[in-house]
């Protein structure tokens, strides 16, 4: 026969509840927890007292306060086990269906009283229950006002963040949130427990909306890993080396103003071109600390309030071209053919006198200074033309926040811009070249041909042809660029600011020096390239998102800004677009004056190249968004 009774008060999962029958040895037990129903094994349950308990109800069944006896029963306690029915007899003064449940309570709260349970025992009366020595029951007491404490500051805290307003002591709990907005982290206890979604850009939202973060705060760079901090490590002396005297050239560096790392001149002596390259392989050695430190960043990060440097910027004092007396250099010598082709390549190891200008000063001189040198590019430009180069012609823009001051300006194409692009390509052909000859393993950059060559003329099917092209890749084997229109080429012209390119500085600067007296590295070999490749691009894809999202966040930024510079009125910003593209459902613009691409209900009453007038309605800093509309 079973020991429980019908109206017996039984304990099962943590809740007060009620025999309501009993069937044979094998069959289970009906019982009811309040207005539940439930049939379960006898050994799921745990009997109290044995009733009869006519309603569940009846009973009080929370947690109840210490009785007055607690104490009393505390010392008398203090060395004897006793039973449940004992316990309440201590407590209460008697033994019912009430005083046995406030007194198991008691025990299974486990701050006064802790169970010398029998795992078998089906009655709470075979158990024995003994107090809790006073100190552990001291420290218990003040874990638990601490949790109390911890919650109440918890919800006080997430109300605060609720009604948008913190308090200064607050910052430290939202660190969290600053590591989810910044991809640091996938989740946030903060964000959940406020019903707020758990994204980086809900994060953000939040962090500007209670002033933790200033609107401008750009999350991006840490979002892609970059690290914010110029590299601090001593600059080694140079290494000795042999060096031809070409001071008697007219070398210029020409570059925006502003640019603070000028690491290529050009100059022209007779019909030869050279392009002059700061010699950075001669202080930075291969698997020395600069050199890994380079190789770790990939590239310069240019983000439009500062410049992230790969290099200590104390090289770029020292090397860059024309900002010493004289410069040392890797030059780089060619003449091209009328049909374009490089011809008579010569690489050399130099010292120069550089005059720096700008691209504005140089064009005012491209019908004098520089009519010859535009003749010689002309020529190299037309042949990558003929090779189907993809001349793509659309809308970039220079972003600087200066003192807080954004400003977004179109770059000029053409002129003297055109003929240092020009001249850089061509070094670049060069020295792939002149490495494929000798042998020196370099990285090679390449770019596969598209499916189909268009010659694009009008803005929409520049951006289309756009669309259809793979970034460009590195690669140890020479391959041909087909976005520049060449047959082979490697970057070469920026090993301040590349790491790739310094690369190739190091294994020319180790064949061109192979048998002079002074001891050299040897070329890297073919894994170490590969490793190298690898490294630097990863961290250079970093960099570059950060960058393209950098110029996002501050154009949004300047959008946002416009109204309230404009004064009273409806001061949103207006400008030209010009349409791109129509898909099912949208319609695609570009902004000339900003350099972006924003995306419309579909405008069926436009077709594309027209231009039309749009206003912005509202910008998402956090989103990078801005959405527009057509206003004639």
């Amino acid at each position: 026969m079973s020991e429980f009774k019908i109206g017996a008060l039984v304990y099962y999962k943590s809740k007060a509840a009620r025999v309501n029958a009993v069937g044979d040895k094998d069959d289970k037990i009906e019982i009811s927890i309040l207005k539940t129903t439930k049939r379960v094994r006898d050994k799921d349950i745990k009997l109290l007292h044995p009733g009869p308990v006519s309603d569940i109800s009846t009973l009080d069944i929370e947690l109840p306060d210490p009785p007055e006896t607690l104490s009393e029963t505390l010392e008398l306690l203090e060395e004897e086990a006793v039973s449940l029915s004992e316990l309440s007899d201590f407590l209460y003064g008697e033994f019912s269906p009430q005083s046995a449940w406030s007194s198991w309570m008691l025990v299974m709260d486990g701050l006064y009283f802790e169970l010398l349970a029998d795992e078998n025992a089906k009655d709470a009366g075979q158990d024995l229950i003994k107090a809790r020595p006073q100190e552990l029951i001291a420290a218990e007491k003040e874990k638990r006002e601490s949790r109390i404490q911890q919650q109440e500051a918890w919800d006080a805290l997430i109300k605060r963040i609720s009604n948008g307003r913190i308090e200064e002591t607050d910052y430290p709990q939202l660190i969290e949130v600053e590591q989810l907005a910044c991809g640091e982290r996938e989740n946030s206890r903060i964000l959940k427990a406020a019903g707020i979604q758990e994204t980086k850009e809900a994060a953000h939202a939040l962090l500007i909306k209670l002033g933790y973060w200033p609107q401008e705060y750009n999350p991006w760079p840490r979002r892609m890993g970059v690290t914010m901090s110029n590299p601090e490590i001593a600059i080694p002396e140079a290494v000795e080396t042999s060096r031809r005297d070409l001071q008697h050239l007219q070398a210029w560096a020409i570059d925006d103003v502003g640019n603070q790392d000028p690491d290529d001149a050009i100059s022209l002596e007779g019909n030869r071109l050279w392009v002059h390259i700061a010699d950075v392989s001669s202080l930075v050695i291969p698997d020395s600390e600069l050199d890994i430190e380079a190789r770790s960043r990939g590239t310069n990060v240019y983000l439009p309030d500062q410049t992230i440097h790969m290099l200590p910027s104390g090289i770029t004092q020292q090397l860059g071209l024309g900002l010493q007396e004289q410069s040392n250099a890797l030059s780089i010598g060619f003449t091209i053919g009328e049909n374009g082709e490089l011809e008579d390549i010569e690489l050399c190891f130099s010292l120069l006198h550089v005059t720096r200008t700008t691209y504005d000063d140089a064009d005012k001189a491209l019908d004098s200074t520089f009519i010859a040198l535009k003749s010689v590019t002309d020529r190299f430009h037309q042949r990558r033309i003929n090779n189907n180069a993809a001349m793509l012609d659309l809308p970039e823009v220079n972003i600087r926040v200066d003192n807080g001051e954004i400003s977004i300006r179109p770059f000029k194409q053409g002129g003297s811009r055109k003929i240092v692009t020009e001249a850089m390509l061509a070094a670049g052909e060069a020295v792939a070249l002149f490495a494929h000859k000798n042998n020196i393993p370099i990285p090679y950059a390449y770019q596969p041909e598209p499916i189909e060559i268009q010659h694009p003329q009008k803005m929409s099917e520049h951006y289309a042809y756009r669309r259809c092209f793979k970034a460009s890749r590195h690669t140890t084997e020479p391959a041909a660029h087909f976005g520049l229109g060449l047959p082979i080429y490697t970057r070469v012209t920026s090993p301040i600011r590349r790491y790739l390119d310094l690369i190739v500085h190091q294994q020319l600067r180790a064949f061109l020096t192979q048998h002079s007296q002074q001891p050299q590295r040897p070329l890297l070999g073919h894994e170490e390239l590969v490793e190298r490749i690898g490294l630097a691009d990863e961290a250079s894809f970093a960099a570059r998102k950060a960058e393209r999202n950098s110029n996002q966040h501050w154009t949004m930024l300047y959008l946002n800004q416009y109204k309230t510079k404009q004064g009273e009125g409806n001061g949103n910003w207006q400008g030209e677009a010009v349409v791109v593209m129509h898909d099912e459902r949208k319609t695609t613009l570009i902004l000339p004056d900003l350099a972006i691409e924003p995306k419309l209900q579909r405008q069926d009453n436009t077709e594309l190249d027209q231009s039309v007038t749009v206003q912005v309605e509202s910008v998402n800093i956090p989103e990078l968004r801005a959405f527009f509309r057509v206003v004639n």
